[in-house]
C-alpha cells in the first residue's frame, strides 16, 4: 500500500494523525462489536451458532480491548510499544478467527460468513496501523516532525 493511499484513507498527510485515526476507528468498531456481543449474546449466539456464554465473554473482552485501543488513540503520540501490541493482537485475532472455522463444532451459515468478514476487517486495521506506525516513526526519526 502506498503512502498516498494511506494518507488518502486517513484524510491527512500527518503520519501521527493517520495512526491515531486508524487506532480510533479500530477502537470504535471493536468496542461496538463487543457491546453488541455482550448485550445480545443470546440472539447473536443463535444467529452465529456460538454459545451465549462464550459470546458474552468475548463481548466483555472486546469492549475492554476497544477501550484500551481508544486510550492509545487519544495520546498525542501513541507509544510505539502499545501500538505494536495492538497490531500483534489484531494479527492473532485474525489467525484465531480463521482457525475457529476449522475447530468450531456447529457454526451457522451466518457464522461461516461473519467470521472471515470480521477477520478481514481486523486484518485491514492491523495493516493500516502497521503502515501508519512505520511512517510515523520514520518521520520522527528523520527529524521532520521536530521542526513543526
Amino acid at each position: 500500500m502506498s503512502a498516498t493511499l494511506i494518507t488518502g484513507l486517513a484524510r491527512t498527510t500527518a503520519p501521527q494523525t493517520a495512526l491515531r485515526r486508524f487506532l480510533a476507528l479500530d477502537a470504535v468498531v471493536t468496542g461496538a462489536n463487543g457491546l453488541a456481543y455482550a448485550a445480545f449474546s443470546g440472539p447473536a449466539g443463535r444467529l452465529l451458532g456460538i454459545g451465549p456464554a462464550t459470546l458474552f465473554g468475548l463481548g466483555l473482552f472486546l469492549t475492554a480491548y476497544g477501550a484500551g485501543v481508544g486510550w492509545l488513540a487519544s495520546r498525542r503520540r501513541p507509544p510505539v510499544l502499545g501500538v505494536q501490541l495492538v497490531i500483534e493482537a489484531n494479527c492473532a485475532w485474525v489467525l484465531l478467527s480463521l482457525a475457529s472455522l476449522l475447530l468450531w463444532d456447529a457454526p451457522t451459515a451466518a457464522g461461516l460468513a461473519w467470521i472471515p468478514a470480521q477477520a478481514l476487517t481486523v486484518g485491514a486495521f492491523a495493516l493500516l496501523q502497521q503502515l501508519s506506525l512505520r511512517a510515523a516513526t520514520a518521520t520522527v526519526g528523520s527529524g521532520a516532525s521536530r521542526s513543526q
